[in-house]
């Protein structure tokens, strides 16, 4: 009788979910937060075309994010060769969502981005080590597994005693191989909730191409791809992002 409720609980959270044309909610800000994506390097060209609202100075460490407040310090790391830099957020300027961050010039140059490859990770700086778990539609009963069980890999450092580290001290540069992502959609607790969701993607918002792997114990990752260049994975990207998932993130492989 618990297992038809709990399951009758889990549909009614699903049919809540709106349309794939629902319009993207930038008025969800995270305190702690930690995403890997791709950033758009600014150019005046952006503002004059009206893509995003503010200018951002080249030689600013300034980023632009949709979802944090204005002045958090980040730091931004090239996770194709692991240079970082502290920066802060600037203004919100409404940036294409497709992308994580808007950085200056002077960002790209210092972290040696690669525009055609510009893979880099957006991370909140603590005083303590906390987490942040990104829900993605997490269905309720999972939320109880999700204060019992904690999920290995989403732990945020303490780093503050690092905020001076020379760049040249940071850790080795990974070589670089082609280009191989996907887009990940959610980390469940439950392999069923994970073919629920699955099934659901594939047969009411037509989204194929979406897969399920086993991370670790209690961790089961919803994914579409892989996708090997860069205007595939935008594409898919934002048909996606309409279905207003929490921090969804596009995955190295």
């Amino acid at each position: 009788m618990r297992c038809k409720i709990i399951f009758l609980i889990f549909l009614i959270f699903l049919t809540s979910c709106e349309s794939k044309t629902k319009k993207i909610n930038y008025s969800k800000k995270f305190i702690n937060y930690s995403n890997k994506g791709f950033a758009l390097v600014y150019d005046d060209k952006l503002f004059k075309s009206k893509l995003i609202k503010n200018k951002l100075d080249e030689r600013s460490l300034l980023i632009f994010n949709n979802v944090l407040e204005k002045e958090t310090p980040v730091r931004v790391t090239n996770l194709l060769n692991g240079k970082y830099l502290i920066a802060k957020v600037g203004d919100n300027s409404n940036i294409p969502f497709f992308y994580n961050s808007v950085v200056s010039k002077r960002i790209a140059d210092d972290l040696k981005i690669d525009l055609n490859e510009p893979y880099i990770e957006i991370k909140t700086l603590n005083q303590k080590d906390s987490f942040i778990i990104a829900k993605a539609k997490t269905y309720e009963e999972e939320k109880v597994v999700a204060n019992k069980v904690p999920v290995e890999g989403i732990v945020i450092k303490n780093i503050s005693n690092n905020l001076n580290q020379n760049k040249s001290t940071s850790k080795k540069p990974k070589k670089n191989v082609s280009f191989n992502y996907i887009i990940k959609i959610a980390d469940l607790y439950f392999e069923n909730s994970a073919k629920i969701l699955k099934d659901r993607l594939i047969n009411e918002y037509n989204i194929d191409n979406i897969k399920i792997k086993k991370m670790e114990k209690n961790k089961y990752r919803i994914f579409k791809g892989p996708f090997s260049n860069l205007e595939s994975i935008k594409k898919e990207y934002n048909d996606i992002i309409k279905l207003d998932f929490e921090n969804i993130e596009i995955i190295k492989l």
